[in-house]
């Protein structure tokens, strides 16, 4: 990671700005032949975006993953997310539906948000709570949260599963451990996720659950689980989500790894290969297939 220079494109909100265009085009966002040969793949198109959605080629589950990318909310679904969900598909059975979200500055959270809510309603509301599982990485954590923690407030069934890998639960970044856990991630920094935070909330308080889902109520919600890595800068959302929901009495079930860097568990290396197995167990386990 700090070969690839990565980190540069957030630690200069100017790189920033300059990656966006790049990084939102709609062609380069497909999943690639390599994961149709795999999965079946079929595409829609809700609220005039792209929908995905994989399914095993054999051995059907009832279960329904709707996968949300990270991206900061700036930047489009890479090749990384599309190989991890076509292994998770293959090694579960699950369906995975997988929606091209309205993306920053061109958009702002309530048009990310309005058009979450139109996948889930469209893909996953006729299912049983027990077969449905929302799931994201970083950004598509958060909206992950968000989506769940408006289900609940709507009265409609919760998801049996919340699984946030490497979330991003609070736009603000203004946890003070955030300054030494930015020293050693080689992916993110504070100062170009403060920028893509700033694009993607418009006008909104920043630190409204709507965009930071930390602050808002974390009871009433399906089977949590969250992800992270030691060298990661949301290290500390992950801690914090952890003691809230300690502090209201609600279990999480917590995956922390020691030197992983961010939503390392969507990659293909042992200890991420380790992290997927438990993933695909999350979505398997307490129900029928």
């Amino acid at each position: 990671m700090r070969l690839t220079r990565r980190k540069q494109t957030f630690a200069d909100i100017a790189k920033l700005h300059k990656s966006l265009e790049p990084r939102q085009r709609p062609a380069d966002a497909e999943p690639p032949a390599s994961v149709q040969e795999q999965v079946l793949v079929t595409k829609q198109e809700i609220h005039d975006r792209p929908v995905y959605t994989l399914r095993p080629r054999r051995g059907y589950s009832s279960r329904h993953v709707l996968y949300f990318h990270g991206g900061a909310y700036v930047h489009q679904i890479q090749k990384d997310h599309w190989s991890f969900l076509t292994r998770l598909v293959t090694a579960t059975g699950c369906t995975a539906t997988a929606p091209l979200y309205p993306l920053a500055p061109d958009h702002r959270y309530d048009d990310t948000i309005s058009m979450v809510k139109a996948v889930y309603k469209e893909k996953l509301s006729g299912l049983p709570g027990d077969d449905q599982i929302l799931m994201g990485d970083s950004a598509g954590g958060g909206l992950a949260l968000v989506l769940a923690q408006s289900l609940r407030d709507e009265g409609s069934p919760q998801p049996k599963e919340v699984v946030l890998l490497s979330p991003w639960l609070d736009i603000t970044m203004s946890d003070p451990a955030q300054q030494e856990y930015d020293r050693h991630d080689p992916y993110l920094a504070i100062n170009g996720l403060l920028e893509a935070g700033r694009l993607y909330a418009g006008g909104l308080d920043p630190s409204d659950p709507l965009v930071s889902p930390l602050n808002g109520d974390v009871t009433g919600l399906g089977s949590l689980s969250v992800f992270v890595g030691t060298r990661d800068v949301l290290l500390s959302d992950a801690r914090r989500f952890r003691a809230k929901a300690a502090a209201h009495g609600v279990p999480v079930e917590y995956w922390e790894y020691e030197d992983m860097f961010h939503a390392w568990m969507i990659a293909s290396f042992p200890e991420a290969k380790q992290a997927s197995g438990r993933i695909a167990d999350l979505v398997v386990r307490g129900g029928r297939t």
